[in-house]
């Protein structure tokens, strides 16, 4: 009865789809572009939650010196 569900775990966030999504998911990123996934009943014409797929420029040094907070590593 869901159309997809997002959880918090550990240092990320975990989304739970349906295959047809993934597919759609798959195709979106081969060609490069943005996907929505709206979470939450299917039976209702709002969301939930929505997570975004976002392509961004590419900056190398983005994530230099970030570390994770469960065991310290890069």
């Amino acid at each position: 009865g869901l159309r997809a569900k997002s959880s918090i775990v550990e240092d990320g966030i975990m989304v739970q789809i349906l295959p047809e999504m993934l597919a759609s998911i798959k195709e979106a990123m081969k060609s490069m572009t943005d996907y929505v996934i709206e979470c939450g009943p299917v039976d209702t014409a709002t969301s939930d939650e929505v997570v975004e797929l976002r392509w961004v420029d590419n900056y190398r040094n983005f994530n230099i010196g970030v570390k994770s907070y469960l065991d310290g590593t890069s």
